[in-house]
């Protein structure tokens, strides 16, 4: 089992969800974030005056997934979020020693 984090732009985020939907993925969390890579942030002009914003908005989505729909899942989330633009974000996938469903107390692949 793997934990999929993305980093993606707000304004993706539907794009997304459409796409991790088509390839049959049920569940995620998502997470308003802010934060920055190599753009470093960016200016902005506010009445006049010059203002830098270091931290961008970002969303954050958690998937948990069985390790058979891995690079679907990734695929999904790489086309469906990538602008072509720098700040598109980064995928994160950890490994997940152990899941529980609370309802039910289902564990592993069968609790995802």
């Amino acid at each position: 089992m793997k934990l999929v984090t993305a980093i993606i732009k707000p304004f993706k985020l539907d794009d997304v969800r459409e796409a991790i939907s088509e390839i049959g993925i049920d569940g995620l969390t998502v997470t308003e974030v802010k934060g920055f890579g190599r753009q470093k942030g960016h200016t902005e002009l506010y009445r006049g005056a010059e203002y830098q914003v270091d931290f961008l908005p970002k969303v954050k989505l958690e998937i948990a997934i069985t390790d058979d729909n891995v690079e679907r899942l990734l695929e999904a989330i790489s086309s469906a979020a990538q602008t072509g633009k720098i700040g598109d974000g980064k995928i994160f996938v950890y490994d997940l020693e152990q899941v529980v469903r609370i309802r039910t107390g289902e564990t592993g692949d069968s609790a995802i």
